[in-house]
């Protein structure tokens, strides 16, 4: 029985204006992998290895907030893990407003087009599919989020057996690995900065700029 694990993470807020605190572009960025066990193993024995190093180092790795030296070595142990990534980007000033009426509605139209183009293939040959989505929100935003994830689903998936899931990125290692992946391309979009994304590239098996063909900018 082929059990496919789906990590996800996004990166930008649903700000719709034009400030410099609020992000250009809304994420949403995927893990896949078969084998969870061995990048959960690497990434707690590195939080051990940095301890012991007196390296500044919290319960769970974070990537916004790592420093530098402790992305570089997180980056070079996840890159020993077999896993894809998958992202979706919307420049939010390109979304009409009739998909972002709430923040759920904006949220699920994402995932709509990730689960039917992003995860097709990696989707058609599981027997069954475990969506783990990193969740900091209210209780009341993640139900509402959650309902919007299992409604796309089942409009998606047929097939395999499916469970949706929303941890804290802390509880699990391979969230976190998510994290990393989906901060690389926040900052590729963002800030041009490709570095890290680069380190990543070749385990890329979807990157979409879902509004690329628009041409109206709503704000």
């Amino acid at each position: 029985m082929a059990r496919l694990h789906v990590f996800a993470d996004e990166a930008g807020n649903f700000d719709f204006r034009r400030h410099p605190n609020v992000s250009n572009f809304y994420i949403i960025c995927t893990v896949t992998m078969t084998d969870c066990a061995k990048p959960a193993a690497l990434l707690t024995d590195l939080k051990r290895q940095l301890a012991w190093e007196k390296a500044p180092v919290r319960d769970s790795f974070h990537c916004t907030d790592d420093a530098q030296a402790t992305r570089d070595r997180v980056f070079e142990t996840i890159l020993g893990c077999e896993f894809g990534v998958q992202a979706t980007v919307m420049e939010k000033a390109k979304a009409n407003p009739s998909i972002r009426k709430t923040d759920a509605a904006f949220y699920g139209h994402g995932w709509l087009y990730h689960l039917r183009h992003g995860l097709r293939d990696e989707i058609f040959f599981a027997d069954e599919l475990h969506i783990t989505a990193a969740s900091v929100r209210t209780k009341k935003e993640q139900v509402a989020f959650a309902d919007a994830v299992r409604d796309v689903v089942r409009e998606t998936v047929d097939g395999p057996a499916v469970r949706t899931s929303f941890w804290q990125c802390a509880t699990d290692p391979c969230l976190q690995l998510a994290d990393y992946c989906t901060w690389a391309i926040q900052r590729k979009w963002e800030k041009g900065d490709a570095r890290s994304y680069d380190l990543i590239r070749d385990r890329v098996t979807y990157h979409y700029d879902l509004f690329a063909r628009g041409k109206t900018l709503y704000f």
